[in-house]
C-alpha cells in the first residue's frame, strides 16, 4: 500500500458528508489510482464522474460511484494537508528572516517550507530550486494555478549568490516552462541593499515583463532585519533616499507597463512609501490587489474600506467610552489619521492608537504581525485604555489565540486587565469594532 491518507473531517452539507464518510476513514484510490499528494488528489477529483475507495477503521472497504458536477469539491479534509511530507527550504538565504530568529521558539518557526504544493494551497512563495523538472511537468498537467515564486533577481549568478544555492540559477529555466505552458504566476523580489536594487532591480523587472500575462504581478519588499544577525550576510538597512529611488524605477515601469499591457505590473511594498514619506498610490494602481498577502497595497485598501464604512455608519450619539488601538509603527500613522476622521462623526467615542515597538525582533521590524505578547503587555501596561483595546488580527497565530511568543490572548488581557477585541483586516470590521 502507498501513502495512507487519513481524513480529518468532512464539511457539513459537503458529498462527502451524505456518503457517510467519517473521520478516521482512509483515501485509498481515485479512479483506481493511488494518491501521491495534493496534486493528484485535486487532478482526479476534478471530475464529472469518479470512483472512490475508502477504507473504514474495521478495515472495510467501501467503493462509491460518485456524479457531480466538474471540479465540484468533495469535501474532504485530510490530517496532513498536502498529503505528503513537506519539502524543506535547500537555500541559505543572505536575507532569510527565520535565520535571524532568536533560539528557544516553538519548533514550527524554524521550520523553512519552499513547497510548491502550499504556494498552490496557501499562496506561499517558493523558489523552484527544490523542485525537478518532473514536479513542474505535474504542475502544467494539472493545471495547479497561480504559483507564487520568490525571483529577487533574473541574474543567474547573482540569484546563486543571493540563495547560497549553486542549482538557483537553474531553476529560473523552471519558470520558463511555466510560462511557456501558460501557467499563471506571481513573482516577488525582497529587495536587499547593494545587492539586487537599483541596475539589477531595473534588469529584473525588464526581464520579468517578457512573461506578461502569464506573470499576473511582481511585488517588491524591503528585507527585514532583525537585532539577531551576528554571524550573518552584512546587509544594511534602506534609508528614506533609498526609498524615494526605488519608488522612482517602480513608477516608470508602472508607466511603461501601463503603455504595452494595460496594467502597473510591478507593485512596492508599503514600508516604501512610508520610507519615502510618500503618499500611497490610489486603489486602482494595485490592479486589483494581487499581492496584498504580500504587504502590498494593504495601507491603500483598508483607508478605502474605512472612509466607506464610517461615510456609511448612521451618525447618532454614543455612549461615551475610550477606546485603544494598539499595532505596529508601520501602521500606526494611518490609525491615527482614520481615528481623527471617526472621532468627527462620532465625538462621544475617543479612540487612542499606541505604537507598539518591537523590542523582540528589535526596532527595524515594523510590522504588527511580528509583535509578541509581551511587547504588548510590557508597553501598554500602565497606560489608560479605555474601556477596550483592538488589536489586529495579524498579531496571532493562524486559526488560535496565540501570539509568536506562545503567550496566549487570556494572557494579555489578565495582564492589561481590560477588554481586548480582535479586529479583523478590514476597514469594516474597524469601524464596526470601534462603534460596538
Amino acid at each position: 500500500m502507498g501513502k495512507e491518507h487519513r481524513i480529518e473531517r468532512t464539511l457539513p452539507g459537503s458529498i462527502a458528508e451524505e456518503l457517510g464518510i467519517q473521520a478516521g476513514d482512509i483515501l485509498v484510490s481515485v479512479n483506481g489510482e493511488r494518491v501521491e499528494d495534493v496534486f493528484d488528489y485535486h487532478y482526479l477529483v476534478n471530475d464529472e464522474e469518479i470512483t472512490l475507495l475508502i477504507q473504514k477503521p474495521d478495515g472495510e472497504e467501501w467503493e462509491f460511484e460518485i456524479e457531480k458536477d466538474y471540479e465540484e469539491d468533495l469535501g474532504i479534509e485530510f490530517e496532513n494537508g498536502l498529503m505528503d511530507d513537506y519539502k524543506s527550504c535547500q537555500n541559505r538565504c543572505i536575507f532569510c528572516f527565520i535565520d535571524q530568529m532568536p533560539k528557544g521558539m516553538r519548533d514550527t518557526l524554524y521550520f523553512k517550507d519552499d513547497d510548491s504544493r502550499l504556494s498552490f494551497l496557501q499562496g506561499n512563495y517558493v523558489t523552484l530550486t527544490n523542485m525537478k523538472e518532473e514536479d513542474v511537468r505535474r504542475i502544467i498537467r494539472y493545471r495547479l494555478e497561480p504559483i507564487n515564486i520568490s525571483v529577487h533577481t533574473t541574474n543567474p549568478k547573482l540569484r546563486c549568490k543571493m540563495l547560497n544555492n549553486r542549482f538557483a540559477g537553474e531553476a529560473l529555466d523552471k519558470m520558463r516552462m511555466l510560462r511557456d505552458a501558460g501557467i499563471e504566476m506571481n513573482g516577488q523580489i525582497v529587495l536587499c541593499k547593494g545587492i539586487n536594487d537599483k541596475e539589477e532591480l531595473n534588469r529584473s523587472i525588464r526581464e520579468l515583463t517578457e512573461y506578461i500575462p502569464y506573470m499576473r504581478s511582481v511585488s517588491v519588499v524591503p528585507v527585514g532585519l532583525t537585532k539577531y544577525r551576528e554571524g550573518l550576510y552584512p546587509l544594511k538597512p534602506f534609508d528614506k533616499r533609498d526609498a524615494e529611488e526605488t519608488l522612482a524605477l517602480i513608477h516608470k515601469w508602472q508607466r511603461l507597463c501601463m503603455e504595452r499591457y494595460g496594467i502597473h505590473f510591478v507593485h512596492a511594498g508599503d514600508e516604501w512609501y512610508l520610507l519615502a514619506e510618500q503618499a500611497m498610490p490610489a486603489a486602482e494602481n494595485y490592479d486589483g490587489y494581487p499581492q496584498l498577502e504580500n504587504g502590498v497595497g494593504m495601507m491603500r485598501l483598508l483607508e478605502d474600506e474605512f472612509m466607506e464604512a464610517l461615510l456609511a455608519a448612521q451618525k447618532e450619539r454614543k455612549r461615551k467610552k475610550k477606546v485603544t488601538i494598539a499595532t505596529g509603527r508601520l501602521a500606526a500613522p494611518l490609525l491615527e489619521k482614520l481615528s481623527g476622521c471617526f472621532m468627527e462623526k462620532f465625538p462621544d467615542i475617543t479612540v487612542r492608537v499606541i505604537a507598539v515597538s518591537n523590542h523582540f525582533f528589535g526596532e527595524r521590524i515594523t510590522v504588527a504581525g511580528l509583535l509578541t505578547g509581551r511587547d504588548l503587555t510590557e508597553q501598554l501596561s500602565g497606560k489608560e485604555l479605555g474601556e477596550k483595546l483592538l488589536l489586529p488580527c495579524s498579531l496571532l497565530r493562524s486559526g488560535e489565540e496565540v501570539f509568536l511568543d506562545d503567550m496566549t490572548l487570556d494572557g494579555v488581557k489578565n495582564a492589561l486587565q481590560v477588554q481586548t477585541d480582535i479586529v479583523k483586516s478590514s476597514g469594516q470590521d474597524l469601524v464596526k469594532a470601534l462603534l460596538d
